[in-house]
């Protein structure tokens, strides 16, 4: 893997560990609470970026997703009936899939979809959708992170 891909797929990893270890040690009451009114609960945002990994390197990148075991519309939005170690399983794959495509596809390949999300010239290749991910898993570690200090008072988890 070059440099750049090498650095690309280490921050994206850093910031899936921070969401991990934000998340450490919380048991299944504390996962599953709405601390914000959105409504939203650490689990089911866990859950969202497992789609969010799902949905932008195998729809996207690859044009074709693995299913998943559950209908997709069975919750509110950003939250799950699934249990936790269901939940940060299905996360860790999708993860390792999406890995798994970043290391053997340039980053210079198009898309084989394009995401009405985000314009083409933003994540019309690899390149895009990695960058797209660090910004989205990022964005929601420090959510995480602030629900995190109002469960329990515990801040900066995490290996960055």
């Amino acid at each position: 893997m070059d440099r750049e891909k090498s650095l690309l797929l280490g921050y994206l990893r850093a910031q899936r560990d921070v969401v991990l270890a934000i998340l450490d040690g919380l048991d299944e009451t504390a996962l599953t609470a709405a601390v914000l009114p959105s409504g939203w609960t650490p689990l089911g945002m866990v859950e969202h970026l497992g789609y969010a990994e799902r949905y932008w390197f195998q729809e996207i990148v690859t044009g074709t997703a693995d299913p998943v075991a559950w209908p997709d519309d069975d919750h509110a939005p950003l939250t799950t009936p699934r249990p936790p170690e269901v939940v940060f399983a299905f996360y860790r794959h999708q993860c390792a899939r999406s890995d798994e495509i970043f290391a053997a596809t340039p980053l210079a390949t198009p898309c084989h979809a394009l995401s009405p999300e985000l314009p083409e010239a933003e994540v019309g290749d690899l390149r895009g959708v990695v960058l797209h991910m660090i910004e989205e898993t990022a964005r929601h570690a420090g959510q995480l992170d602030v629900v995190r200090e109002l469960i329990d008072g515990r801040t900066g988890l995490g290996p960055r």
